[in-house]
C-alpha cells in the first residue's frame, strides 16, 4: 500500500469565548512571521472540533518551522494540528500533533 501524500497541514486554534482576542493575535502573529492563510474566528464547535476554532493553513514545507513556532508561542491556547492527506478521518485521528492538552472530537461527521 502507497504511503498518502501530505498535500498540507491545518492548525487549529481552539478556545471559548472569553478567548478569541488572544486566538485573533496568535493567528496575526502567526501570519505575519509566516505564509499560512488564516480562516475564520467560529465561536461554536464546527465540524469534529470540540469549541470555537480558527483554521491556520500550511504549507507542507513550512510546517516544522511553524509547529516549533506554535510550541513556544501558543499563549496557553491548544492547537489541534493534522496532515491533509484527502482521508478525513485518518487525518483527524491519526495524523495528529496537540500544542497543548488534546480534546475529544466529533469523529461521526466521518462516517
Amino acid at each position: 500500500m502507497a504511503e498518502p501524500t501530505i498535500h498540507n497541514f491545518h492548525a487549529h486554534i481552539y478556545y471559548d469565548p472569553s478567548e478569541v482576542e488572544r486566538a485573533r493575535r496568535l493567528a496575526a502573529a502567526a501570519q505575519d512571521r509566516f505564509r499560512v492563510a488564516v480562516g475564520h474566528f467560529h465561536l461554536r464547535p464546527v465540524g469534529p472540533h470540540p469549541r470555537g476554532s480558527c483554521q491556520l493553513t500550511v504549507a507542507t514545507a513550512q510546517f516544522g518551522d511553524v509547529a516549533q513556532w506554535l510550541a513556544l508561542n501558543r499563549d496557553g491556547l491548544t492547537v489541534f494540528a493534522h496532515a491533509n492527506t484527502g482521508d478525513d478521518l485518518d487525518d483527524h485521528t491519526k495524523h495528529v500533533i496537540w500544542f497543548g492538552p488534546s480534546e475529544p472530537l466529533d469523529l461521526t461527521i466521518f462516517s
